[in-house]
């Protein structure tokens, strides 16, 4: 099959590379119909990823149809449509158990013992991410084999297009974490720093936990008009604005009651992660940003896709604002079937973050249009 590789720093090519096979009873494998960039990944492009191997194959946000399934499936049947969460989770450790699908034990390769040093524990996997993390395939294919199906797996309903239901699978899990994450509640004031596809939703998720006043940050004005146009967000400009003073203004004098971190390494506000995981720090300026900007006593939810240390954590902050500050990858198994619903519903609408559409053998192109930014991109939708 065809499949988009990782080729070296920076490198990304169409390669041929063998069709994935059913390996126990509880896989199927999916024909990919629709798979999306995700900030994520751009880390992994520069070769940060700790043993991202020449050949391995990109992509963790996906959507396509059953082909093949094991023996112990009972969810899904051949030709089910389904979205695949990019987290892998088994469904029956102790933190799957408790709704904490990321931490599963079960969701990675045995090389994810790699992560103690910088994490001090291995955590469930990603496609497409590398053996660390996972040591999944990646969605960015013809194919994809997906362990643990009836966890990870999800039927989409028919009144749902494809390019709606493909961000169920990362992007609106994680904005409903980071709304979840942050407690966010009737009468809140939220400030969300990016205004991407994870920002946008966060910002959804937050109103309809009914939040009083959204306010997302960026430095990109066209993500900034679409976040007012479809989510009706207030908005600032970082760079051009007092950004701590202007919340303060818009709160009461006091700062928001939640503050939620959506940029990434490489969104608004950040300076990308280089070099081996751990081995140098990230200045991730949103997450500082967010600590001292959030009111006392608030809440601050970070879901930027950091992977070492970080440099000049406002510590001091926290402890003398009283700040909860909390973190994860998205336990999408929690929040998918009410997704589904919701865009069911027409209530939640995503499809206009797909700005640009290209084919798989446009992949190359389609990550140098999501890296830069440039011609309005927020994310690219591949189709095979």
């Amino acid at each position: 099959m065809r499949a988009l590789c990782w080729v070296g720093a920076e490198g990304l090519a169409v390669r041929r590379v063998p069709d994935p096979e059913l390996r126990n009873a509880h896989d199927v494998i999916v024909r990919v119909r629709r798979s999306a960039t995700c900030g994520a990944d751009l880390a992994l492009l520069t070769g940060a990823g700790p043993r991202l191997g020449v050949g391995d194959v990109l992509g963790h946000e996906f959507l396509g149809e059953v082909v093949e399934a094991g023996p112990e499936v009972r969810r899904h049947r051949v030709g089910d449509r389904v979205v695949v969460c990019s987290t892998v989770s088994c469904g029956g450790c102790w933190y799957c158990r408790r709704g904490l699908y990321s931490c599963c034990d079960n969701g990675s390769s045995a090389e994810a013992v790699v992560a103690e040093p910088p994490w001090g524990a291995p955590t469930g996997g990603c496609y497409g991410h590398p053996r660390s993390t996972g040591g999944f395939a990646g969605s960015h294919a013809e194919y994809v084999r997906v362990p643990y199906a009836d966890v990870g797996a999800f039927a989409v309903p028919d009144g749902v297009d494809d390019d709606r239901a493909v961000f169920a699978s990362d992007a609106a899990p994680t904005g409903w974490l980071g709304a979840d994450l942050g407690g966010v509640g009737p009468g809140d004031v939220v400030a969300v720093w990016g205004a991407g596809a994870v920002g946008q939703l966060t910002a959804l998720a937050a109103f309809m936990r009914g939040a009083e006043r959204v306010v997302v940050v960026d430095r990109y004005d066209d993500r900034l008009r679409m976040a007012e146009h479809t989510v009706g967000v207030e908005t600032l400009h970082l760079g051009r604005t007092d950004v701590a003073a202007e919340l303060r203004e818009r709160s009461g004098g006091r700062g928001p009651d939640v503050c939620v971190e959506a940029a990434g390494e490489s969104g608004a506000g950040a300076r990308p992660l280089t070099g081996r995981l751990g081995a140098r720090p990230a200045d991730t300026l949103a997450v500082r940003e967010a600590v001292h900007a959030c009111r006392k006593g608030g809440t601050v939810a970070v879901l930027g896709a950091a992977t070492g240390f970080v440099d000049a954590f406002p510590l001091g902050a926290v402890l003398h604002k009283g700040l909860t500050v909390r973190g994860a990858r998205q336990h999408g198994q929690r929040y998918i079937p009410r997704l589904l619903e919701l865009m069911a519903r027409d209530e939640v609408r995503t499809e206009h973050l797909a700005t640009h559409r290209l084919s798989l053998e446009q992949g190359p192109v389609g990550y140098d249009l999501f890296r830069t930014r440039s011609d309005g991109c927020v994310r690219v939708v591949f189709i095979p």
